[in-house]
């Protein structure tokens, strides 16, 4: 079993510039099936965008998708771990903020994201959540 985050992280998380329009944001997640993608100034990480939050944040609102920034609609206060972190502390983390996804850091960089299907399949591959989490995509 893994103990540390960096043996289940995934390394090379999609991130994007805070002033990339919301609709690219979509496109990206389309088209590398994820779900979650790091905002970042040069090297620097500066939120976390989900496409939940392009739901509630931009469509919701009736916003322009063209013309509203993912900077408009990540999540700018950020909890994170790093790679050296155990893995207990990245459940703990999730557990007391109700996340299903953190940044892994190291200073102020993104060097990748652990979710909570990466802690799933690690923890408990054969349940309901490991299984659905590890599955082929259906796109």
């Amino acid at each position: 079993m893994a103990q540390q985050v960096r043996e289940i992280m995934t390394s090379d998380p999609v991130t994007v510039g805070a002033l990339t329009a919301v609709s690219e944001v979509a496109h990206r997640m389309r088209e590398e099936n994820i779900g979650a993608v790091l905002v970042a100034e040069g090297d620097r990480l500066r939120g976390l965008v989900t496409d939940r939050d392009l739901v509630v944040r931009v469509l919701a609102e009736g916003k322009d998708p063209g013309d509203t920034t993912v900077q408009e609609a990540c999540s700018p206060d950020l909890v994170t771990v790093t790679p050296d972190d155990e893995v207990d502390r990245a459940i703990r983390l999730m557990r007391e903020h109700s996340l299903r996804r953190l940044p892994v850091v190291e200073g102020d960089t993104a060097v990748g994201i652990v979710s909570l299907g990466d802690l799933a399949i690690e923890r408990d591959p054969d349940s309901a959540l490991g299984d659905v989490s590890a599955a082929k995509s259906n796109q």
